[in-house]
């Protein structure tokens, strides 16, 4: 074993991987606020799905350990912040987080330590936001008590393929010979390889760069499917066709929620506001994919009235809650906001997800989601996340003579369907 000892801060979906592969080669504590992500931890489960059970109890009879205890940290010497960074209600970014997360570490941080931050921010965040919380309240000096590094997390929430050491990794330090430190630790557990970014802000800025790149080509196929819904053409039809040249870029329409692509661009336009420059493009598709929940709850209505369906009072059958395919994680999805518009028009609406615990649910969320479908007949389905468990689903009995079947992902026989996004 080496002499490195490793203190994680936060333990989702992306805290939790992390101390599960430093622990295979360096002494790790993880901490997490939550006492009851703790607790459950420490039983051996996770909920997030992203860990394996027997690997996690592995772990935590050799070199891992979980706390709520910040105190149990003291004798790491590098800590890594893995805590989310989400927006507010008017868009701008929450930086509370990370902020909190700061100043915990400050509490126990030592000369010679070093502090890593792989959350998603704009460039120039860590050291203007992190650092001054952490010098005011550790009474070290930046770069000469204490170090800071960059690598953002790349975790994709339910990739049993693309896991954390099967991802090329972006690190940064403080100084050359810090990120120098920090690259090689890193080279321990991700066996992908390192790419060593000249400064932090670099990394910053390559991360964020990386969901608003996404998040505006899906805005582009999303627009695409606006505009050949009026012309009466299947956009999934049309993007197979135009897929066979070797350069197309092969996105597809749909919802864009999660703690990533729906929130980072947010991150980057601020900053670019804040130096006097209006990023159209990256606010523009921030706009367009933020229309879609209502426009797919407006195509559906339509096409029940166009059926001759009454729509008062018609039972709605919504597949899928998460925010995306097989996994568990439904933060900032676009279905609520999808069920929120149906809910306008007077509709019993039933939203079923196998993958949702309703323990993990906020308290604003006030209706049930089910593991299976009720036993009754429905006016319309809703396929809004292409889970597996629905792949072969025999809707047929859940279905009235006169119903409406909307397949939001192309995922479902097109045969049985009236409408595709």
């Amino acid at each position: 074993m080496l002499k490195n000892k490793i203190g994680i801060i936060g333990l989702g979906y992306v805290g939790l991987p992390l101390a599960i592969e430093f622990s295979k080669h360096f002494k790790t504590i993880g901490y997490d606020l939550n006492v009851k992500r703790v607790e459950e931890l420490n039983r051996g489960m996770d909920s997030t799905l992203e860990i394996n059970n027997i690997d996690l109890i592995n772990r935590l009879k050799t070199n891992l350990i979980v706390t709520d205890k910040i105190n149990e940290l003291k004798s790491c010497n590098y800590y890594i912040v893995t805590v989310p960074t989400p927006v507010d209600e008017n868009k701008n970014p929450d930086f509370g987080p990370l902020k909190n997360a700061s100043k915990i570490v400050s509490k126990i941080l030592k000369r010679g330590d070093t502090v890593i931050v792989e959350c998603t921010v704009y460039p120039g965040a860590t050291e203007e936001i992190c650092v001054p919380i952490i010098e005011r309240n550790s009474n070290l000096t930046y770069n000469k008590d204490f170090f800071m590094g960059y690598s953002p997390e790349r975790i994709n929430p339910g990739d049993k393929e693309r896991t954390l050491s099967k991802i090329v990794k972006i690190t940064s330090g403080s100084n050359p010979e810090v990120a120098k430190k920090i690259d090689n630790l890193y080279k321990k557990i991700i066996k992908a390889g390192t790419f060593r970014a000249s400064s932090i802000k670099v990394a910053e800025a390559a991360k964020v760069i990386e969901n608003s790149q996404r998040d505006i080509n899906i805005a582009f196929v999303n627009e695409l499917s606006k505009i050949f819904n009026l012309i009466g053409i299947d956009t999934n039809e049309v993007l197979d066709a135009a897929c066979t040249k070797w350069n197309f870029l092969n996105f597809r329409p749909g919802l864009v929620g999660g703690h990533c692509i729906g929130v980072d661009p947010y991150y980057l336009a601020k900053k670019s506001l804040s130096l006097g420059y209006n990023p159209e493009i990256i606010l523009s598709g921030r706009r367009l994919n933020d229309s879609m929940s209502k426009f797919v709850a407006h195509q559906l209505i339509e096409l029940m009235k166009s059926k001759k369906i009454t729509v008062k009072n018609s039972n709605i059958l919504i597949l899928g809650y998460t925010f995306k395919e097989n996994c568990p994680d439904h933060r900032n999805t676009k279905v609520l906001d999808i069920y929120l518009e149906l809910k306008k028009y007077n509709t019993n609406l039933s939203v079923v997800d196998p993958w949702v615990d309703s323990d993990s649910l906020v308290d604003n969320i006030s209706f049930e989601i089910y593991k299976n479908i009720p036993n009754k007949k429905f006016d319309a389905v809703l396929l809004a996340v292409c889970h597996n468990d629905f792949k072969n689903l025999d809707l047929n009995p859940y279905l009235n003579s006169k119903k409406v079947v909307y397949d939001l992902k192309g995922f479902l026989n097109k045969d049985i369907v009236d409408l595709r996004l």
